[in-house]
C-alpha cells in the first residue's frame, strides 16, 4: 500500500448505474469535494440529455467540472488533466480525502496516468479529416492510418472515428507516427487512488437506462436538442441525446425512432464503457445498493493504521 496520505476515491461505472448517489453520500462521509470526469457533463449548455446531478444534488457536495465550459470552448483531455489536477491539489489541501467520479475513462486515465503531449493541430486539417469521413465514410480513414501507422491501426478502437481522426491529425501534422507519440509513461501523482467500480446486472442497468431516457423527454430534451440545433456541427454535440434528434428534426427518422435511438445508443455506450473497465484488474466491484460495503472497504484503505 502506497504511503502517500491523499487519497482520490474514484467512484467509476457505466451510465446510469449509479454513480451521482454514491458520490454524494461518500463527499458528505469525509466532507469533501466531488470532480466530474464526464466529458458531457462539462459544457453548460447541455443540462437533460447529459443527465447532470440536480440543483439539490449539486448543492449539498462541492462540484468541479459540472457547467464547466460552453459548447463553443476548445477542449481536450489533456486540458482536462491539467485542470483537474490543479484542483485536486487545492481540495487536498484541507482535506486529504477527494472524490473523482464519472464514466469517461479517457479522464479517469489522464487524473491516474497522465497524458502524452501532442502537436497543436491546424484547423484546415482536421476540418479536411472531418470532410473525408462524411464523404468517404471511416474504412477510409482507416485504410490511411493502417498504411500510415500500423502499430496503432492495430489497437485503436475501429469504430472510434473520434479517436481515428486524432490520430491521422497528429500525423499529418507531424509527418510522424501517432505510436512514436505515445510514451506509455505514468506520471507521478501525490495522491493514492481507491478504485470503486458501481456494476449492476445487464437487463437491470439496461431498464435504468431505458427510464432515464423516458424522464429526459418528460423534462423537455427535445427541446433542448432544438436551441442547439442551430450548432449541431460542433464537436461537442456529437454525443448520444442530441444527435438522434437533430436527425428527427432533419427529416430522416421519426421522433419515435430518435427516441428509441437514444436508448440503443445509451445501452451500446454502457456496454463500451463497462468493457474499458473490465479490461483494468485494479477494480473493486460493488453494486450501489451496498453503500455500508463501499464505505468500509474505502475506510479500510485510508485508514492511518493500513
Amino acid at each position: 500500500m502506497d504511503t502517500n496520505s491523499n487519497h482520490l476515491i474514484i467512484i467509476a461505472g457505466p451510465t446510469a448505474v449509479g454513480k451521482t448517489e454514491i458520490s454524494i453520500r461518500i463527499a458528505k462521509e469525509f466532507n469533501t469535494a466531488i470532480v466530474s470526469c464526464d466529458s458531457r457533463q462539462l459544457y453548460k449548455e447541455m443540462n437533460i440529455g447529459t443527465a447532470k446531478p440536480t440543483v439539490t444534488e449539486l448543492s449539498t457536495a462541492p462540484h468541479y467540472f459540472i457547467n464547466h465550459l460552453s459548447i463553443h470552448d476548445a477542449y481536450s483531455a489533456g486540458k482536462y488533466e491539467k485542470e483537474a489536477i490543479a484542483q485536486l491539489k487545492i481540495i487536498q489541501k484541507n482535506n486529504p480525502v477527494a472524490i473523482l467520479t464519472g464514466g469517461t475513462g479517457l479522464y479517469i486515465n489522464a487524473i491516474l496516468n497522465g497524458m502524452d503531449s501532442y502537436p497543436d493541430i491546424a484547423p484546415s486539417i482536421l476540418e479536411d479529416l472531418n470532410k473525408s469521413l462524411e464523404s468517404e465514410g471511416l474504412d477510409h480513414l482507416l485504410k490511411e492510418l493502417a498504411t500510415s501507422d500500423p502499430q496503432y491501426y492495430q489497437t485503436v478502437d475501429q469504430n472510434n472515428s473520434r479517436r481515428i481522426i486524432r490520430a491521422l491529425s497528429v500525423i499529418r501534422q507531424s509527418g510522424k507516427t501517432f505510436t512514436s507519440f505515445r510514451s506509455g509513461k505514468y506520471k507521478a501523482r501525490d495522491f493514492t487512488p481507491v478504485h470503486i467500480l458501481l456494476h449492476r446486472d445487464r437487463s437491470e442497468l439496461y431498464d435504468r437506462i431505458n427510464l432515464r431516457v423516458d424522464l429526459m423527454i418528460e423534462k423537455g430534451l427535445e427541446q433542448e436538442a432544438r436551441d442547439l440545433y442551430q450548432h449541431k456541427g460542433l464537436k461537442s454535440l456529437q454525443t448520444v441525446g442530441y444527435q438522434e434528434f437533430f436527425e428527427f428534426f432533419d427529416g430522416n427518422i421519426s421522433k419515435s425512432r430518435a427516441i428509441e435511438m437514444i436508448k440503443q445508443n445509451s445501452r451500446r455506450y454502457a456496454k463500451r464503457q463497462m468493457t474499458w473497465f473490465r479490461k483494468q484488474d485494479h477494480w473493486k466491484t460493488f453494486h450501489p445498493a451496498a453503500y455500508k460495503n463501499i464505505l468500509a472497504y474505502i475506510k479500510s484503505l485510508i485508514s492511518p493504521d493500513n
